[in-house]
């Protein structure tokens, strides 16, 4: 799938639910979402059978996200099947890690294909962790890091959204964590969505994220980025992890995006910022062929726009909330 900017299309995000055991503020809506009816989300076959026209249309890399998709208990089926379809090469998650230590899930979960682990986490206290998620389960989070490490992944990545006054001030207690461990902290700027009361005044730049773990005593040695990379790398010379910044708001990457996402209710968006959508699960059921649906994919990615809006105009306009897109 190449767009008329000559980007291809390589890398698939699948929301697989919408349901999240977590209230992250900038995420979820204070009063929470609607919910699609169940009978209205991809079913497993389905899933599976987009993966597949996706693999022959030039996609290699699968992640599933949600909501929380650690919620389908189904989700290990799910990794085994996309893991299987032919061209696939990687498949991943992102995970709040709530439930994954401690019980088996997560060698399941590798057993079955699974080669990619993010982990959001925005706060090393405990007490903090309750009041930006609204829940409590720190603990079981660091678990999860350290579990993920112990099985083998290479690096845990962990998710951090920034915001001013908020968590700006644990930048380098979370350089910290990559001293001894192969955990890449990605440090992501605040981005607007529906009901998370985005504002300028809330966001850390990561040019100041930067300078201030800089005036922290730790030097950052910049890393290369692969094609498409949405980070800027760099590590701590002599630590184990690394550290990336993720400039979706201030030095975006719209000219080597490589990404399309299919949302839990079927419809296909081709930018995160974009509020253009199709609906491949109505094309299923109105009983489309696979070339049918290779040509619905085919056209929506044809009108994916050279650049997202700038940042003054984003916040302005109407999307869903993150907790409905997949993170």
């Amino acid at each position: 799938m190449t767009d008329l900017f000559a980007r291809r299309h390589t890398y698939l995000r699948i929301s697989i639910s919408e349901k999240c055991s977590l209230r992250c503020v900038y995420c979820m809506p204070e009063g929470g979402v609607d919910l699609t009816p169940s009978a209205e989300l991809l079913t497993v076959d389905e899933i599976e059978r987009l993966v597949r026209l996706f693999a022959l249309a030039g996609v290699t890399k699968v992640r599933l996200t949600g909501g929380e998709p650690t919620i389908r208990r189904d989700l290990p089926d799910i990794v085994k099947r996309i893991s299987s379809v032919p061209g696939i090469r990687d498949v991943g998650i992102t995970s709040n890690g709530l439930v994954l230590a401690g019980n088996g899930k997560l060698r399941a979960l590798r057993d079955n294909g699974l080669t990619l682990l993010n982990l959001s986490l925005d706060t090393l206290d405990p007490e903090r962790f309750v009041q930006l998620t609204r829940r409590k389960g720190h603990e079981r989070v660091m678990a999860a890091i350290d579990e993920a490490l112990a099985l083998g992944y290479a690096p845990v990545k962990v998710n951090v959204v920034v915001m001013k006054g908020v968590n700006d001030d644990e930048l380098a207690s979370f350089v910290e964590l990559t001293r001894r461990k192969n955990i890449n902290v990605r440090f992501i700027e605040y981005m607007p969505f529906d009901g998370n009361v985005w504002s300028d005044e809330k966001m850390v730049r990561w040019k100041d994220m930067a300078g201030e773990i800089k005036k922290r005593g730790y030097a950052l040695e910049r890393l290369d980025d692969g094609y498409g990379e949405v980070a800027k790398n760099y590590r701590v010379p002599g630590f184990v992890g690394s550290v990336s910044f993720i400039t979706s708001m201030t030095s975006a990457f719209c000219g080597e995006c490589n990404r399309v996402r299919l949302m839990a209710d079927g419809n296909i968006k081709v930018c995160l910022f974009g509020n253009n959508e199709v609906s491949l699960r109505d094309a299923i059921r109105e009983g489309a062929s696979d070339e049918d649906l290779l040509a619905v994919m085919s056209a929506a990615v044809d009108r994916k726009k050279k650049a997202h809006a700038g940042m003054d105009i984003l916040h302005t306009l109407k999307n869903r909330p993150m907790v409905k897109i997949g993170g």
